[in-house]
């Protein structure tokens, strides 16, 4: 997970945009003058727990973090590719974000949502030790909400049923070979591929990054209907995973850990992962053959707040010890 950064506690204040130059513009379109804008949480936030679940594993080329503390990321709006700064204001208890790129105004005007601000963290009450103590250690602790769908769910159909360091390979081979250079400072990130790129890519393409043919599948198909996709983000947890879960391919795993992120759900529970259960059975009861049904028995307490208890029982760490092979890892790519 990335750095932490000191609380910012003062009053809700709402800045506007102001034109500030950009450093070392890249020669593509966007660079030159940025848009930027302060925002106040109103209370404490967490810069790195708050967007580091958009990071997919080290090298991702859409998403750094800076020496500063400062957390790049790119994204693909309505309105165009765009790239975001976001920093935390100390002096003034604000955090800031820069924009470039065509998208600019539109990642500006969703900052506050990226940062949480429909999220409520006074609604959470723990009911485990473990989990107050985690909850009492992190007060920054914000759930995103993107409100962009095909960015969040193409890396997550990559994470079916393989490694996570295979899912980041591959994530990274595919942005790097068919995204764009991200506008604004050269800071060496890019820009996924639009809808129609993905759902054009060849096979070979797929293979070459080390994707088989039903994740790939799974993605073309969601590319193929995205406007629709997209939709999903405006709408109930219910009516939203059934959208996704329209497209054949992808099934609860896949809708949760998406809707986590575009739609910032604090309550979407992930279901059919190999390793959670265990994690949250044997963290909150000593039970490290938890299955679904125990997992969602234990997180019942938290009802409408459970996505935020099972990531607080995962950042604080009882995680059952190893008694089995790791997953093997492979790369398709290479054959």
């Amino acid at each position: 997970m990335a750095g932490r950064f000191d609380p910012l506690t003062r009053a809700a204040v709402r800045g506007g945009r102001t034109r500030v130059p950009a450093a070392r513009p890249a020669a593509g379109e966007g660079a030159g003058a940025a848009l930027s804008r302060l925002w106040d949480p109103g209370g404490p936030i967490d810069l790195g727990l708050t967007l580091g679940p958009l990071r997919r594993g080290p090298g991702d080329p859409t998403f750094r973090v800076g020496e500063d503390g400062s957390v790049w990321r790119t994204t693909r709006t309505p309105q165009g590719p765009a790239t975001l700064r976001v920093s935390a204001d100390r002096s003034a208890g604000r955090v800031k974000g820069e924009a470039w790129g065509a998208g600019a105004e539109w990642v500006l005007d969703a900052l506050p949502a990226l940062l949480g601000a429909g999220d409520d963290p006074g609604a959470f009450v723990p009911r485990h030790r473990l989990v107050h103590e985690s909850h009492r250690r992190r007060p920054g602790l914000r759930l995103t909400r993107t409100g962009l769908v095909l960015e969040v769910l193409v890396p997550t159909v990559l994470e079916q049923k393989v490694t996570a360091d295979e899912a980041y390979r591959s994530w990274r081979r595919l942005v790097r070979a068919h995204g764009e250079a991200a506008p604004g400072p050269d800071a060496g990130l890019c820009v996924v591929p639009d809808a129609r790129t993905w759902a054009m890519l060849p096979s070979w393409e797929w293979h070459r990054a080390g994707v088989d043919g039903k994740r790939s599948a799974t993605i073309v198909r969601a590319a193929r209907v995205a406007a629709r996709l997209e939709q999903a983000a405006a709408m109930p947890p219910g009516e939203a995973a059934a959208r996704l879960e329209a497209v054949p391919g992808i099934g609860p795993w896949t809708s949760a850990e998406t809707l986590q992120r575009s739609n910032g759900d604090p309550d979407l529970v992930t279901t059919g992962d190999l390793h959670l259960p265990g994690i949250i059975g044997y963290a909150l009861a000593g039970n490290r053959d938890a299955d679904d049904a125990a997992m969602l028995e234990l997180l019942a307490p938290y009802a409408g707040q459970r996505h935020r208890a099972a990531r607080l029982v995962l950042l604080a760490g009882r995680t059952p010890p190893r008694r089995a092979p790791r997953m093997y890892r492979s790369d398709i790519s290479l054959i």
